[in-house]
């Protein structure tokens, strides 16, 4: 297992979201390609989930209300706006919203089939208790199927404005031993690099404030330091790379076409 990392301030990330909140289903279209394409791994599965739990709600879960339409959809997240305003991109039922943490669910036990977090769980201040949390509210042979960041994110804005400026974000090796500590079969871990081009590092800013991403580290600067931080963030490459980690794994018993062992890949 890595080192921990710096903690992140839940205030400080909530406040961040809760800005964000009216623009940010314009601003995060990286988070909603990659529920795309975590809904295209959903064709592999035979699963017909009851009862959804959208852990880090956001515009993909509209996708996922799509696919699974007689499946009542919880969204979950810890910023009362986004929950609003993701509500209202709904046509059809709307999901029941419910606003808490990951690391302390108010759901029973055994109480959904699928677990769905699309680019949320590095806003876990304890990743490894939201993963148990998971485990926990899962029913027997239910499927956690996750998003996140991995190390590499932001590599060229930390170069330039320096570490203690942008998040550290766990390995996806370090995800699978979390996984297995939480109870869960026979976890799949892959992961790619997206890497996005702006008209300048300044728009990479403004979509990161826009879309909630702000810094929310525990140790981060304060005071008058923000031009100074500005200008040296200013100085980054226009473009961005987001290591993206997929996982996904069942919980207790591993199905028939499931193997007993840990999976790791890098994809072309």
């Amino acid at each position: 297992m890595s080192e921990p990392f710096p903690a992140l301030d839940r205030r400080a990330a909530r406040r961040n979201f809760e800005a964000a909140a009216r623009g940010y289903a314009g601003a995060s279209r990286l988070e909603a390609e990659v529920g795309a394409r975590m809904l295209e791994r959903l064709d592999y599965v035979k699963l017909e989930p009851r009862r959804i739990l959208d852990a880090g709600s956001g515009p993909p879960q509209r996708l996922l209300s799509g696919r699974y339409g007689k499946a009542q959809v919880i969204a979950l997240d810890f910023s009362m706006q986004m929950l609003r305003s993701a509500r209202r991109s709904f046509f059809r039922r709307k999901p029941l919203a419910l606003c808490a943490d990951f690391e302390r669910l108010p759901l029973a036990s055994a109480s959904v089939d699928l677990v769905w977090s699309n680019m949320a769980l590095h806003w876990a201040v304890e990743p490894q208790a939201a993963l148990r949390e998971f485990a926990r509210v899962l029913a027997p042979d239910g499927l956690l199927m996750f998003s996140t960041l991995g190390p590499d994110t932001l590599k060229e804005l930390r170069a330039a404005a320096g570490a203690g400026r942008v998040h550290a974000f766990l390995d996806m090796h370090d995800l699978g031993d979390m996984l297995v500590a939480a109870g869960f079969a026979a976890p799949v871990m892959d992961m790619e690099v997206i890497q996005l081009r702006y008209a300048g590092a300044g728009q990479l800013l403004d979509d990161l404030r826009a879309s909630g991403q702000a810094n929310a580290r525990r140790d981060r600067a304060r005071g008058l330091s923000g031009k100074r931080w500005r200008a040296q963030a200013l100085a980054a490459p226009a473009q961005a790379s987001f290591e993206v980690v997929y996982g996904h794994a069942w919980r207790g018993a591993p199905r028939d076409d499931a193997k007993m062992i840990r999976i790791f890949k890098r994809l072309p």
